[in-house]
């Protein structure tokens, strides 16, 4: 059974009046990884939801980039669009699925795990994604990605990486994409970049058990990774 069809019959036991965030209370714990969970799946399109209504008013432009970043199968469409409904219609606030979404993956207080870190930062990248799909980058939407990142547990400097890297005009700082210091010797810096490009090579996530809507999200953060280094050594060549 997909998880696709196992959320298509957890929406069919929705009672008439019963908001999506139902569904997954009842679902959660259900399955032992989380990232895999129908619970997660439920979640992640609920703030992908979520997200585009940040702005006032949810454009085809970003139920298409939705899709897209979030690999929706066109077979799947249907249901993706069921569950993308219901949760613009929920009352439950954005902020109720990224706690739910940040339960699984830690207690509250405790720190994150590299693994775990690097899903709840593409799922956030996928998030800047419908933000930007019109063009815009709304007040609301800012406070609303900086909320959802605060409760992730990503600390300020990853937020700003993040915005800088599809907001035009804001500050980018390619040592912040590498996590490394202005002035580390280049050496250091050649490390963290490797290190980087191998906890988010596709093989590797593979192997590790990430899944596969994962792993396409984390192919821009490779891209941007690469790209970090590349500034950095032209700068220390030049």
């Amino acid at each position: 059974m997909s998880i696709w069809t196992r959320i298509a019959d957890a929406l069919s036991a929705l009672a008439t009046g019963e908001g999506l965030s139902v569904v997954f209370d009842r679902l959660r714990g259900v399955q032992s990884t989380p990232e895999k969970s129908v619970g997660f799946t439920i979640a992640v399109i609920a703030l992908g939801a979520k997200m585009a209504k940040a702005d006032g008013q949810v454009s085809r432009h970003e139920v298409a980039t939705f899709r897209r970043i979030f690999a929706i199968p066109d077979e799947e469409a249907a249901n993706a669009a069921r569950v993308f409904n219901l949760a613009r219609q929920d009352v439950a606030g954005f902020d109720a699925y990224a706690r739910k979404v940040a339960a699984m993956f830690r207690a509250e207080g405790q720190a994150l795990c590299a693994d775990d870190r690097n899903v709840l930062i593409d799922l956030l990248e996928g998030l800047f994604h419908i933000a930007m799909a019109d063009g815009d980058f709304h007040p609301a939407e800012d406070a609303f990605l900086r909320e959802v990142a605060r409760i992730f547990g990503l600390d300020d400097r990853c937020y700003a990486t993040l915005r800088a890297r599809f907001v035009e005009g804001a500050p980018r700082d390619p040592y912040d994409v590498l996590g490394v210091a202005a002035n580390a010797p280049l050496d250091q810096v050649r490390l963290a970049w490797r290190q980087a490009v191998k906890d988010s090579h596709p093989d590797s996530m593979i192997a590790r058990g990430v899944p596969a809507e994962a792993v396409k999200l984390a192919e821009r953060r490779l891209i941007a990774i690469n790209a970090a280094w590349e500034e950095i050594s032209g700068r220390r060549a030049a």
